[in-house]
């Protein structure tokens, strides 16, 4: 990681303890897996509240591997968030080949009502932990969401999504924000009935 935080937590763990293996040393575990595992461990515990240990414990890793690899808790959050990201905005731009009628809708219910529940977006999550004092976490947030604004406006306007921008943003907010009022503990059934005043949003 080239960035530093203040946060001393993260401080305390950016600096790797083992160069990490070339790119003709093939790894002796399933990345995709170690970093699903890592994920879990945060969205459960938050970035502070997790230990080297939780990580390592649920990743199948020895400290000499997860240095190897990652070179820092830290460092393994950055790979899991770009995981993340990837694979959420992969499946929202599916939904924006959905009727033009329906893919807007489809797309703040799948960011609204998330099958994880209450956990709600990891992203989110951590851009409200994190992103005050780490450069790298704001960012990754901010690309993020920038690009879940220019799916809406794909989805509200195949053919001219700029035209469509202040729409995009405005149910993009509404997304986001719905996911702090789950996390709160609002019920779906109220959400889902907050979201349907999002079709006066929709509509050409």
């Amino acid at each position: 990681m080239t960035k530093h935080t203040t946060a001393s937590s993260c401080s305390s763990e950016t600096r790797d303890r083992t160069p990490r293996p070339g790119p003709g040393r093939p790894r002796a575990f399933d990345e995709d897996q170690v970093l699903d595992a890592a994920l879990q461990v945060f969205w459960t515990n938050g970035f502070e509240a997790t230990s080297l240990d939780d990580l390592t414990s649920a990743m199948g890793l020895s400290r000499s591997s997860f240095y190897a690899a990652f070179g820092s808790k830290q460092g393994v959050l950055m790979a899991v968030l770009r995981n993340y990201s990837a694979s959420a905005l992969r499946q929202l731009d599916e939904l924006t080949r959905l009727p033009r009628e329906e893919a807007p809708m489809a797309m703040l219910e799948a960011i609204s009502l998330p099958k994880e529940g209450p956990r709600g977006c990891m992203l989110v999550n951590c851009i409200a932990e994190l992103a005050p004092h780490h450069a790298e976490v704001a960012e990754i947030g901010r690309t993020h969401l920038q690009r879940i604004e220019d799916l809406f406006a794909k989805a509200l306007d195949p053919q001219d999504p700029e035209r469509a921008r202040d729409k995009a943003r405005a149910l993009s907010a509404l997304a986001i924000g719905t996911l702090t009022l789950r996390k709160s503990g609002l019920p779906p059934d109220q959400i889902a009935h907050a979201l349907a005043a999002a079709r006066g949003i929709v509509a050409p």
